[in-house]
């Protein structure tokens, strides 16, 4: 199976990160029996969502994972021109939801497996597939624990998230975090007697676009990232019933995205303290129960990678590559690092593709993760 077909069976599997994934588990599980791939399954708690963690070559620790999540973002609301769950190719690009973040690398790797079998590799090439990286990377955490049990660990992992197959050094951090209000009811024709809920969190939103300029005016800066500073960013909103009442709840999402140096808990401690001292009190004053409660979603570490690093030269020297970069989002990288993994980025596709209408892969980005897959069996067997 060339890597076109089999990324055209990877797309066609529905694995929106909301649905279960183990009906593509189950291909691949199959196509891993078919060659005689030894591997290891871990689920998520409800049993719905599975990793494979599979193994060529010598089935002892050390080696070189290849790491991909194979869970996509919705469609839901997106203009797509064909089916998004059909691969088609056009003008040498090949379009279908998760062609570039990420099945185009999964596929790679799975349509390398029968030439890999057949080398003699003196160590172990390991596959990384996991589920919910687009959410809160839960996969990769469970896959983490597997390792535990198993001890067959990588010495060195490769995240193959787009990158148009350039090595990436690092990223930033993020943390997600859910923030609800707690305010009091009452008829809008009496503010005084109520307290509104959505204008309290709109205080706390003000905020958070304060912070938003400082760190750009401010920093601290780190070059390589684009922007080379530390984003907050609200990205959803809810609250109020109708005009007439004042609203009882509210609630929104943000997220810091932070360089290397600015620690996330730190900013949510900030964000706390502002709130507590200038928007609580005035709440408190007419309903001492009324208030805000922060949630962490998820934290995901930032990755880096020193560029002296045997990982950095050996990437670079797979991709053809003479430079590497750092990227502004997140990968499961962060957390292999944290592991004691060491870890770099560099994987087929342009993430300016992902998460959009008609995202897409050039055929030519897929040859070239071909060739890089090719180049690392030649290392591992020497």
């Amino acid at each position: 199976m060339t890597t076109e077909e089999m990324l055209a069976r990877l797309v066609e599997f529905d694995t929106t990160s909301r649905n279960s994934n183990l009906e593509l588990i189950s291909f691949v599980r199959a196509w891993l029996d078919r060659h005689g791939v030894a591997y290891r399954e871990s689920r998520d708690p409800t049993g719905h969502k599975a990793n494979i963690h599979a193994m060529i070559g010598p089935q002892r620790p050390g080696g070189i994972a290849l790491s991909g999540h194979v869970d996509v973002v919705p469609v839901d609301g997106q203009a797509w021109s064909s089916d998004p769950f059909t691969l088609r190719a056009d003008g040498g690009l090949l379009y279908g939801r998760g062609s570039a973040d990420m099945k185009g690398f999964v596929a790679s790797c799975l349509a390398a497996v029968p030439a890999l079998v057949k080398r003699d590799l003196k160590r172990p090439v390991h596959l990384f597939i996991t589920y919910d990286e687009e959410t809160d990377m839960g996969g990769a955490r469970r896959l983490i624990d597997d390792l535990t049990e198993s001890g067959l660990r990588p010495e060195m992992c490769i995240v193959g998230e787009p990158s148009l197959m350039e090595p990436i050094l690092a990223h930033k951090g993020r943390l997600a975090l859910r923030v609800t209000v707690r305010g009091l009811a009452g008829h809008s024709s009496q503010p005084g007697k109520g307290v509104n809920a959505i204008q309290a969190a709109a205080e706390a939103i003000a905020y958070v676009a304060a912070e938003q300029r400082r760190f750009a005016v401010d920093g601290p800066f780190v070059e390589g990232f684009d922007p080379p500073y530390t984003t907050p960013h609200v990205g959803t909103f809810a609250g109020g019933s109708i005009l007439n009442i004042i609203p009882e709840h509210a609630s929104f999402v943000m997220e810091w995205r932070t360089v290397p140096g600015v620690d996330p808990f730190a900013e949510v401690a900030r964000l706390k303290a502002h709130v507590a001292a200038h928007i609580e009190p005035a709440m408190h004053a007419v309903d001492p129960a009324s208030g805000f409660v922060f949630d962490v979603i998820d934290d995901i570490p930032g990755m880096s990678l020193d560029g002296d690093h045997a990982l950095a030269g050996l990437t670079k020297h797979l991709a053809g590559s003479n430079s590497a970069g750092k990227v502004s989002y997140g990968t499961e990288g962060g957390l292999y690092q944290g592991f004691g993994i060491p870890t770099i980025v560099c994987g087929p596709g342009d993430i300016a593709q992902a998460h959009k209408a008609d995202e897409f892969i050039a055929a030519s980005q897929l040859a070239a993760c071909d060739a890089f897959i090719r180049r690392l069996a030649d290392h591992l067997g020497t």
